[in-house]
Formats: structure tokens, sequence, C-alpha cells
């Protein structure tokens, strides 16, 4: 009896301790859970904190572009018909091939971000032509230099256009669209998108300061905003011919324009150089001269110059601060005759024109735009 009772106990006491054994297990394990969870938590919430910290950071990180522009006088890629010398512009063309134009131009458009010129002549083959002292044309395939100097738009509102009346005008336009180049001026407005900006251009001729033009000018600006333009160009073809000093005219536009919005004038017509004048923060080029310019065999004055500005975006919007610079230019590569191949000056022919186009800009509203050149070229 009494071994039995002792065999229970034994039993009992096994049971207990199994019984203590496994709550034990239990609580270990619970507390290693709990342990384990925790880190795991932590762990997380670190993660999750760091993504939204690299988050707010990538908001809070400003996006900066920059976005050159170039910009040159006028190209009149042809000729007058009753030009009977043997080196006219078509005589070249024939003879050297397209590529001959762009030698001189060191590739200066090729390395910008967009570049833009006055095209002063028509590309047809139409006969039936304006009754005026000059009148321009060019085959249709000269289209092709505009894409060789690596030039990206045109403007077209000039008083040479039209010299093949309508009909010019089309092929003009055709020419342009069948070598990619974007054209600008009258009703044609052109938007482009370089590094993710919309650039907006703009052409006018501006032979008088009528309140039609502002009119058409605050039109113009206000739709280019509506389209998403970030940058505005205008184009102006003005002035008097062989004069090195704007005119009232040209002065009264030119800022007007810049009061609605533009960002940037550039000027054409008088064959010659004008001064830059900096107003309201934004640069006014008068007139950059001719440059690949058919339209006359041997011009007395052959200076010219490449104008280039690179604007600066934060998040999308321009901002103050820019650079410029004035790259002095020869529209022929000899000096007894116009060839019509612009070429890059260097050393003191550089220095020469550059001296020019600050004497002029003196003879405006001085030369306070210079602390923005950074002479690349130099």
């Amino acid at each position: 009896m009494r071994q039995e009772r002792n065999r229970k106990r034994r039993r009992l006491k096994k049971s207990v301790r199994r019984l203590l054994f496994f709550l034990f297990i239990m609580l270990i394990g619970t507390a290693l859970y709990r342990i384990f969870d925790s880190e795991k938590i932590a762990t997380e919430v670190a993660g999750h904190e760091g993504k939204k910290e690299a988050a707010q950071e990538k908001e809070e990180k400003p996006t900066e572009t920059t976005i050159k522009i170039s910009a040159a006088g006028d190209f009149t890629l042809g000729t007058d018909e009753n030009f009977d010398y043997h080196d006219s512009f078509v005589n070249e063309a024939s003879e050297k091939g397209l590529p001959y134009f762009v030698e001189g131009l060191d590739n200066i458009f090729k390395e910008d971000d967009f570049t833009t010129v006055n095209l002063e002549t028509t590309l047809t083959n139409a006969t039936e032509k304006a009754v005026k002292k000059f009148t321009f044309k060019g085959d249709p395939s000269y289209a092709n230099i505009l894409e060789l100097g690596g030039i990206e738009a045109v403007n077209l509102a000039n008083n040479h256009i039209y010299d093949y009346l309508e009909q010019g005008y089309e092929d003009t336009i055709a020419a342009l669209q069948k070598q990619s180049i974007g054209y600008f001026g009258y009703d044609h407005q052109y938007v482009t998108t370089v590094k993710g900006i919309k650039i907006g251009a703009l052409g006018y001729e501006g032979w008088e300061d009528t309140a039609e033009i502002r009119n058409k000018i605050v039109k113009d600006i206000t739709s280019l905003r509506n389209q998403g333009a970030q940058m505005i160009l205008v184009h102006f073809h003005w002035g008097a011919e062989k004069q090195y000093v704007p005119n009232d005219v040209q002065k009264s536009f030119a800022r007007y324009t810049i009061e609605q919005g533009a960002d940037l004038i550039l000027g054409h017509h008088p064959h010659v150089v004008q001064g830059i004048e900096e107003y309201k923060g934004k640069f006014i080029v008068y007139s950059l001269g001719n440059f690949m310019f058919g339209g006359n065999r041997n011009p007395g004055d052959k200076d010219t110059f490449v104008f280039q500005q690179t604007f600066q975006l934060k998040n999308g919007e321009l901002t103050s601060q820019k650079e410029m610079n004035i790259i002095p230019f020869s529209i022929s590569s000899v000096t007894e005759r116009n060839n019509y191949q612009p070429t890059l000056l260097t050393g003191s022919e550089a220095d020469r024109v550059k001296k020019k186009i600050i004497d002029v800009s003196d003879q405006i509203n001085g030369t306070e735009w210079l602390v923005y050149e950074t002479n690349e070229k130099e």
C-alpha cells in the first residue's frame, strides 16, 4: 500500500516537472520572440523613416538646368538672278558642294543647345517674283546647309521671304520641313523642348511701332506661355541699313517686348552690327549683321558675330543668373570678296570686332553687360 502511494507521488512529481519544464520553454520562446519582433519593428521603422527622409531630400533638392542659345544674323542662301558674276552663291554651291559653306563655323552651332538665325531668302524653284530691286532665291536643297551647320530654327519675318510671292513662301516652308528645320515669324510660332525645357520663338518685322504689332506681341507671348514655354526668344527685322546705332523704334519695340515677358531680343536687317543692351535683366541684341550672305558679292563691312547666352533654370524657372558671350566672325574666309563662308575670327581681328561691338553699345546704354561674358572662344 505504501509502495503504491510512493509510486503515485513519483509519477505526480514527474508530471509536474514536465509541466514546469514546458512552461519554462514557452516563457523563453515568448521572450525571444518579443526581442526579435521588436528588433524587426525597429528595423522596419528605421527603414521607413530612412526612405521618407530620402524622398523628402529628393523633393527638396532643386533641379538645375542650363540652356545655351546661339543666334546669328542674315542667312541669304541664294542670290538675285540678275547677279551674273561667276562666283555667286549659287555657283559656289554648284562647284564646291553644300558642306563648303559651314567649314568655318568651328562647330559652334553644333556644340550649343539651340540655334536660331534669320533666313533672308526664299528656297524655291518658282519663277514669278515680286517687283523690287533685289529678289533672292536658292534651290530648296539649300535648306540642308542649315542642318549641316547645326541650326535648329529660322526666322521668316523679313523683307525677302515673299520675294517669290506666296508660292516661294510655301516652297520655303516645305524645304525647311523636309530638313526638320523649325521656323517662326508672322503667324508662325515655334515651340521645342530642350533638356526638358520648353523654348518658344517668335518673329516680326519692326519698321513702325504700332498698336497693332504691340497687341500681337502680347497675344503671341501669352499663347506661348499657355503652351508651357519656359523661355521665349523674339526676332525682329528692323532698323535702317548700314546704321550702327539702333533707332527709337527699335529701342521702343525691344523694351516693350521684354516688359511683356520675352527673355531675349535678337535683331537683324541693317547688314552691319549694332550694340547690345541689358534691359530689366534681359539682353537686347539690336543687330547681328549679315552672316551667310549671298546677297552681296563684296560688302564693305564683313564684320559679324554670334551671340550666345547660357540661361540658368531652377525647377524649370528662369533665374537671374546668366552668362553670355560675343564670338566675332567674318562673313567670308577671304578679305578680297565675300565667298559666303562665315569664319571664326581670332587674335587681333577678333579683338577689333569685339571692340567695335562695345563701342556701338556705348552709344545705347553702356556696356555693363560685359560682366556676364565668359569669353569661351577667345
